[in-house]
C-alpha cells in the first residue's frame, strides 16, 4: 500500500469510511487531514454501528495508529462524544491516537455566526450544517484563529479569547444576538482541556518516519471533490481543500510520496443542501434511491438529493486527483431496476461542454446526456466475488471504466465490512 489516499469523488457520502475501514486493515497509520465535523463516515463492523466525525475510521484497526492531523478543524465537545463511544464499546485509543497542536478549534461563536449568516442570506442561503466551520477557517486565515496548542497553554488561550470576545461580542450584537460568555466558554474549555490533552502530540516527525521506513499510511479524506472550495460547486462547498494537493497542507507529507489515491464513487449521485446538481431525480425513481440507499446525512439527517450516475463529474475528479483506482460503492442499492442511466456529458445551448466550462449557474442550466443501460433485477447483496455479479451490473462497472478512463479496484456490495469486492 505505502501512503494511499482515499477521496469523494461527488458532493460528499459516497461511503469513503467503509473503503477507509477496508484499506485500514493493512494500514499502519491511519490520518484525517481537513475538514471538521461537517463530514461523517459511517462504519459498521462486527462492535456495531458507529457514525465518525473526526476520529479517523481506522481506529478500529487494532494494528493501526490515528492522527488528527493539522489541517483539521475541532469541535471538542463532539471529539470528546466521540472518544468516549469508542472506549465504551472497547476500542484502546491509549497510544494510538494523536491530535496535532496546530489543529484549529471551532468556537461558541463560530456556531452562532453560522448560523447568523445564513439567515441573512434568506433564500439566497448557501446550505452550510450550521456546525461553525466556515466562520473557523475565515478565522484561521485571517489571523483570528485559536489552536490547539492554545488552549493547552492556558495563559495563551485566556490571551486570545479576551481578543476574540471584544471583536466578535460586537459583531453578535450588531446581528441582534446575545454576547458569548466569557466565564463559560472558560470553564467548558478547561475541562475539554483535561480530556483532550493526553492525546494532544505532535505526529510530524513520526508520519515522516513512517515515509521513510515505508510503512503503510493510509491518508482518510473528509467530503467530496465537489465541495472543494476552489474546485467545487462554489459557493456551495466547503471551506477547506479536498483534492488530493491537499495533504501536503494538511498533514505534512509531500505530494511525491502518495503511491495510491482511490476515488470513492457512490453507484449513483447524492448531495446534501443546495447547489447545483445536473442529474437530480424528482420522481418515483429518486424516492426508490433515497429508500433502497437510507440516504440520510450522517451529520445533519437531512434527506439527500438523489439523481443517476453523473460521469462527467467522475472525470474531472479524476483528473485533477491523478487517480490510480476507483472503488464503486452501493452497487446493491441498483437492484431492481429495470433501467439505468448514466450521464455521459453534457450540453449548454445545444453545444457539448465540461464541468470545468462554468460557475454553479452555469452548472444549473446544463442538460445532462444520457446513456441508457439493462438493470440486472437481482439481488447483488454481499456478492463478494466480481464473477458472481449479473452481467448487467459487471456491465455496468465496465461502461464506467470507459466514461472515467480509469479501472475500478473495490466494489461495495453491502454496508458490513466484508461485503466488498476487491478486483
Amino acid at each position: 500500500m505505502a501512503v494511499t489516499l482515499v477521496i469523494g469523488s461527488q458532493w460528499g457520502d459516497e461511503g469513503k469510511g467503509k473503503i477507509i475501514d477496508y484499506l485500514s486493515l493493512q494500514s499502519d497509520y491511519v490520518v484525517r487531514f481537513h475538514g471538521g465535523n461537517n463530514a461523517g463516515h459511517t462504519v459498521i463492523n462486527n462492535l456495531g454501528k458507529f457514525p465518525m466525525h473526526l476520529v479517523p475510521s481506522g481506529i478500529f484497526n487494532k494494528k493501526s495508529k490515528a492522527v488528527i492531523a493539522n489541517g483539521v478543524i475541532l469541535d471538542l465537545e463532539v471529539l470528546i462524544l466521540e472518544i468516549a463511544n469508542l472506549e465504551k464499546a472497547g476500542i484502546k485509543i491509549k497510544d494510538r491516537f494523536y491530535i496535532s497542536p496546530r489543529c484549529h478549534i471551532i468556537m461558541p461563536y463560530h456556531k452562532i455566526l453560522d448560523r447568523l449568516y445564513e439567515d441573512a442570506k434568506g433564500k439566497k442561503k448557501t446550505g452550510t450544517t450550521g456546525r461553525g466551520i466556515g466562520p473557523t477557517y475565515a478565522d484561521k486565515v485571517s489571523y483570528n484563529g485559536i489552536r490547539i496548542s492554545d488552549l493547552m497553554n492556558k495563559d495563551s488561550f485566556l490571551e486570545k479569547l479576551d481578543t476574540q470576545l471584544r471583536i466578535k461580542n460586537k459583531i453578535l450584537a450588531a446581528l441582534g444576538a446575545k454576547k458569548v460568555s466569557k466565564k463559560k466558554v472558560i470553564k467548558n474549555f478547561m475541562k475539554f482541556r483535561e480530556k483532550i490533552k493526553p492525546y494532544v502530540s505532535n505526529a510530524y516527525p513520526l508520519l515522516h518516519k513512517a515515509v521513510k521506513d515505508k510503512k503503510n499510511i493510509l491518508l482518510e479524506g473528509a467530503h467530496g471533490v465537489f465541495l472543494d472550495n476552489d474546485w467545487g460547486t462554489y459557493p456551495f462547498v466547503t471551506a477547506s481543500t479536498v483534492l488530493s494537493g491537499g495533504v501536503t497542507q494538511g498533514v505534512g507529507i509531500p505530494p511525491a510520496s502518495i503511491k495510491n489515491i482511490i476515488g470513492v464513487v457512490k453507484a449513483y449521485t447524492t448531495r446534501v443542501g443546495e447547489g447545483p446538481f445536473p442529474t437530480e431525480l424528482f420522481n418515483s425513481e429518486s424516492e426508490k434511491l433515497r429508500k433502497n440507499g437510507n440516504e440520510f446525512g450522517t451529520t445533519t439527517g437531512r434527506a439527500r438529493r438523489c439523481g443517476w450516475l453523473d460521469a462527467e463529474l467522475i472525470k474531472f475528479a479524476s483528473q485533477i486527483n491523478g487517480y490510480t483506482g476507483l472503488a464503486v460503492t452501493k452497487l446493491d442499492v441498483l437492484d431492481g431496476f429495470t433501467k439505468i442511466k448514466i450521464c455521459v456529458s453534457y450540453t449548454f445551448n445545444g453545444k457539448r461542454v465540461n464541468y470545468f466550462d462554468g460557475d454553479a449557474g452555469f452548472l444549473r442550466r446544463v442538460k445532462p446526456v444520457y446513456k441508457t443501460l439493462p438493470g440486472w433485477k437481482k439481488s447483488t447483496k454481499g456478492i463478494k466475488k466480481y464473477s458472481e455479479l449479473p452481467i448487467e451490473a459487471r456491465n455496468y462497472l465496465k461502461e464506467i471504466e470507459n466514461l472515467v478512463g480509469i479501472k475500478i479496484k473495490y466494489v461495495s456490495t453491502g454496508g458490513e465490512r466484508t461485503e466488498i469486492i476487491k478486483i
